[in-house]
């Protein structure tokens, strides 16, 4: 998403130095594509710590591509909000094309060049499109809040942190005031209970120190 703001931390480096191990044996077994999600709440450190297995894998000679979430929504971030405030049964999976983001993955594993998909350009509230080479990538990352739902993945890894211990991360990033109100606090429990049902699938839990353990 353009206009988006990352900032990589120490925490979020430290859960990729300890995913790398968990992963690096499945990648060495096979020479094919490799797909990672990385899910969670608002505000949980999703961008960021895609963001930091990236760079955890660039420095074992391993290429990345990310794939952002929020590129696939319906709607551009204040058109959907304002479309929540209208019907607040819009909020879930269905504001999401995760079946397109599913067939951008299964093109990667396939060995496709290149992909065009959407872009979010968050100040114009727009919906673009962009080519994104993915050819040189040995393994692409797909991060966002639903992606645990994805079905062409290898490994999803979940951020075990809910919407209340995130509210400071949301208001460092600051994208719109309209993230901290009451009405998108009431939009967060319901994400955060379709994401709860979620997480079983996940093979790798980041918790909310930021440790990282194998699921059960």
């Amino acid at each position: 998403m353009r206009g988006d703001t990352i900032i990589v931390e120490a925490h979020h480096r430290k859960a990729a130095e300890e995913i790398i191990p968990l992963i690096l044996p499945e990648l060495e077994a096979s020479p094919g594509k490799y797909t990672i999600t990385v899910a969670g709440e608002s505000g949980s450190g999703k961008s960021e710590t895609a963001t930091a297995i990236a760079e955890a894998l660039a420095e074992h000679d391993i290429s990345s591509v990310i794939f952002q979430q929020d590129d696939y929504f319906v709607y551009p971030p204040k058109t959907n909000d304002a479309t929540r405030r209208k019907d607040i049964a819009w909020v879930g999976t269905q504001e999401v094309r995760l079946d397109l983001l599913d067939e951008h993955l299964q093109a990667f594993r396939d060995g496709a060049e290149s992909v065009t998909k959407p872009l979010v350009v968050y100040e114009d509230d727009a919906i673009t499109v962009e080519n994104m080479e993915i050819g040189q990538a040995r393994v692409a990352i797909a991060e966002g809040t639903y992606t645990t739902a994805l079905n062409v993945v290898d490994t999803h890894i979940f951020i075990d942190r809910s919407y209340a211990e995130t509210r400071a991360h949301r208001e460092k990033r600051n994208r719109d005031a309209s993230e901290l109100d009451s009405f998108t606090d009431g939009v967060l429990k319901i994400e955060h209970d379709i994401i709860s049902a979620q997480k079983p699938r996940a093979k790798i839990v980041i918790n909310t120190d930021y440790s990282v353990n194998v699921a059960d």
